[in-house]
């Protein structure tokens, strides 16, 4: 199992190479996470929803209860 290691920013993380010297995941996971994060973003746009937060405290509740 691997850690989740975050980018210390964009302007840090390098495109050179299979994996990112700044943070050191793949340039793969990066853009899967990338995408992730706009389908989230898209998808509380399109609900208009008022509490992102909410939203995204029941998500983390729901995959950690999945993932266990």
């Amino acid at each position: 199992m691997a850690k989740f290691t975050p980018c210390i920013s964009r302007n840090a993380c390098n495109e050179d190479g299979t994996y990112c010297r700044a943070c050191g995941r793949s340039h793969e996971e990066i853009q899967a996470t990338r995408a992730l994060t706009s389908h989230l973003t898209d998808f509380i746009k399109q609900m208009e929803y008022e509490n992102p937060d909410d939203f995204l405290t029941y998500l983390q509740r729901k995959v950690e209860k999945k993932l266990k």
